[in-house]
C-alpha cells in the first residue's frame, strides 16, 4: 500500500517575544492512498500545527520548521515556494475546518464561492463554474441550494454550510483531504450525517483523508488508522481495531475509558424541586408596515415536566427544539405561559422582588465559559460578585474563606489564581471557575447549559465526574442540557426529548437509553454512538 503523505521528523516552533515554542516534537505519519488516516488528541496537542504545515499555513515567520519532510508525490512540500505551493493548495490537498461560519466569506455568494475555487484551478469560464457548482452542491446532498445558489453563508444552517466547505474541497477532486473537526460544532444528527457524505465522497473519489479530531466516537466510525498525539508528540498510533481493543498507552487508555462512564441513578425522590404545566414560549411573526401578527414560532408547545429533589433531569434535543428556550423561561428571563413551580413557589405569580431573592436559589452555568466571564474581573472578583449582591452583610474576610472552599471542591487552588482573569486559564478551567460562581451562592437548582460541549472528551469527562460528585456532596438538583445522549447518559436520572418545542419522550435513564420508543430518540441515539 503506497502513501500519498509521508510526515517525517516533523518539528514546529514558535517564535513570541524572543522565546521560542516546541509544538511539534519528531512527528512520523503516515498516510496510505485512499484511506482515513485520524490524528488525535486534545487542544494544544499539536494535531492542527502538523495539518497546517502540510499547506504550509503557519503563520510564518513567527512559526518556522525546526526539521523534518513531508513527501507529497514524491515532493517535499516543506521546500516548496509560494506559488509552487498555491497550485497544490484547493486542487491536490484541499481542506474543511471545525467552524464553517468563519470559514466561508460573509460578503459572498455560495456561488461566488465555490466557482472561485473551481476557476483558479481549471480556468473554466464563471458560467461553466457556475454549472460544476450545482453538480457540486447536488453531490452533497444540497437539492434546494443548489436551486439558489446566490444565497449568502448566514442564510443556511450550521449543516448546510459544513456541506458547502465539502463541496468546496471537493471541486478540484483532490488526493488528500485535511478535515479538521469539521462536525464539532454541529448536533449529532447533523454529525452523523457529514460524516457519512464524507466517507461516501472518500469511497466513490479514491481519496485519502486526514481526519483530525478529539472524540474517539468519531474516529471509530471514520479511520482506518489512528494516531496519538499529546504534547506536540505521537504516543501511539495502530489500525482502529487494534487501538480500541488493545491500547497501550496510558494516555490513549483514558480517552478511550472517557466515554464508558455512566452515572448511578440516585434514590429516587418523591417530592419535586421543580414543575412545570402546559408552558408555552411563543414567539410571534410580525410581517406589513404595520407589523400585524400572523403567526407564532412555537419555541416551547405545551411542556409538562417535574424535577425531583437531589436528582438531574436531562434535557436532550437539537438546535432549534426549544431547548434552551424552555431553560430562560424557566428562569423568567423571556415571556412565558403557563405554570412554572420552584420549591413550592408559584413564579407565574410571584413579584419582582421575591422573584429577586429565589434568584439565588436557582444559578445557571453556560455552554462557553470564555463568553460568560468578564475579561476585566479577576477569578476573586467573579466568584464573589454574586455573594457582594445577595449576602450584603457578610464580611470580605468570611467571603474569602467561602470562595476558597469552593473552589478546592471545583478542583482550583484559589491562592494561586485568585488575581488572575479568565484569558490565562484553559478551557476546562475556566469552566470550573463558572461552576465555582455558582455554588458560592448555594443553589438548590443548578441549570448546566451544554455546559462541556465546547471541552476535549476527557476535560468534558472530569467536568461530568465533578457534578456528579458535587451533587452528592451539597445535594443539588441539575437541569442539564445537551444534544448528546452519550454526555447526558453520563450525569442524569430522567431524561426528556425534545423536539420542535415539544416533548417526544420521556422516561428513566434506562428506559430511554435502552428501551426508545420515539422514532427521533432512536435517531439521536444512534448518532450518539
Amino acid at each position: 500500500m503506497s502513501n500519498i503523505i509521508e510526515i517525517k521528523n516533523l518539528q514546529v516552533g514558535f517564535r513570541s517575544q524572543e522565546i521560542e515554542i516546541k509544538a511539534v516534537k519528531g512527528v512520523n505519519i503516515y498516510i496510505p492512498r485512499g484511506k482515513t488516516v485520524a490524528l488525535v488528541g486534545e487542544s494544544g496537542s499539536g494535531k492542527s500545527v502538523t495539518a497546517l504545515s502540510i499547506l504550509k499555513l503557519l503563520p510564518y515567520p513567527s512559526a518556522f520548521h525546526k526539521s523534518g519532510e513531508i513527501i507529497f508525490n514524491n515532493k517535499d512540500l516543506l521546500k516548496l515556494d509560494e506559488n509552487e505551493m498555491r497550485k497544490i493548495r484547493g486542487k491536490s490537498i484541499t481542506s474543511i475546518f471545525q467552524e464553517p461560519m468563519t470559514s466561508l466569506n460573509p460578503l459572498h455568494t455560495v456561488e461566488k464561492q465555490i466557482n472561485e475555487i473551481i476557476m483558479l484551478h481549471s480556468g473554466v469560464s464563471f458560467n461553466q463554474a457556475s454549472n460544476i457548482t450545482t453538480d457540486l452542491l447536488k453531490q452533497v446532498g444540497l437539492n434546494d441550494i443548489a436551486k439558489r445558489i446566490k444565497a449568502f453563508p448566514h442564510e443556511l444552517s450550521g449543516g448546510q454550510r459544513q456541506r458547502v466547505m465539502i463541496a468546496m474541497s471537493i471541486a478540484n477532486k483532490p488526493e488528500l483531504l485535511i478535515a479538521d473537526e469539521p462536525t464539532t460544532a454541529l448536533d449529532v444528527t447533523i454529525q452523523l450525517q457529514i460524516l457519512n457524505l464524507l466517507k461516501s465522497i472518500q469511497k466513490k473519489m479514491n481519496m485519502a483523508m486526514l481526519f483530525i479530531t478529539h472524540d474517539l466516537a468519531v474516529v471509530k466510525k471514520m479511520a482506518d488508522f489512528v494516531y496519538i498525539m499529546k504534547d506536540g508528540q505521537i504516543v501511539e498510533n495502530n489500525n482502529i481495531a487494534e487501538i480500541f481493543a488493545n491500547p497501550k498507552h496510558p494516555y490513549t487508555q483514558d480517552l478511550i475509558n472517557s466515554h464508558a462512564k455512566t452515572k448511578k441513578v440516585t434514590e429516587v425522590n418523591k417530592s419535586n424541586i421543580l414543575s412545570t404545566e402546559n408552558l408555552k414560549v411563543w414567539f410571534p411573526i410580525k410581517k406589513g408596515i404595520l407589523r400585524k401578527t400572523t403567526g407564532y414560532v412555537k419555541a416551547v408547545d405545551e411542556v409538562s415536566l417535574s424535577i425531583p429533589k437531589n436528582s438531574t433531569l436531562g434535557i436532550v434535543g437539537e438546535s432549534g427544539s426549544g431547548k434552551s428556550s424552555l431553560v430562560l423561561s424557566l428562569l423568567k428571563l423571556i415571556r412565558s405561559k403557563g405554570i412554572i413551580k420552584f420549591n413550592n413557589y408559584n413564579l407565574s405569580k410571584i413579584s419582582k422582588m421575591e422573584l429577586r431573592k429565589l434568584r439565588k436559589d436557582i444559578q445557571i452555568v453556560f455552554q462557553d465559559p470564555f463568553s460568560s466571564l468578564s475579561p476585566r474581573m479577576t477569578v476573586n472578583q467573579i466568584i464573589d460578585e454574586g455573594l457582594v449582591i445577595h449576602e450584603p452583610k457578610m464580611n470580605k474576610s468570611k467571603r474569602d474563606d467561602y470562595i476558597k472552599e469552593i473552589c478546592n471542591d471545583v478542583g482550583l487552588d484559589f491562592d494561586s489564581i485568585k488575581n488572575r482573569y479568565p484569558h490565562e486559564f484553559s478551557g476546562g478551567q475556566r469552566q470550573r471557575i463558572s461552576i465555582a460562581r455558582a455554588l458560592v451562592l448555594k443553589p438548590k437548582l443548578l441549570i448546566l447549559d451544554e455546559p462541556t460541549s465546547s471541552l476535549d472528551v476527557s476535560i468534558q469527562s472530569q467536568i461530568l465526574d465533578l457534578l456528579n460528585f458535587l451533587q452528592v456532596k451539597n445535594k443539588l438538583s441539575y437541569i442539564f442540557i445537551s444534544h448528546n445522549l452519550n454526555v447526558i447518559k453520563s450525569v442524569s436520572d430522567y431524561i426528556v426529548v425534545m423536539k420542535d418545542g415539544k416533548i417526544v419522550e420521556e422516561g428513566s435513564k434506562d428506559k430511554i437509553i435502552n428501551n426508545p420508543e420515539n422514532i427521533y430518540t432512536k435517531t439521536l441515539l444512534q448518532a450518539s454512538l
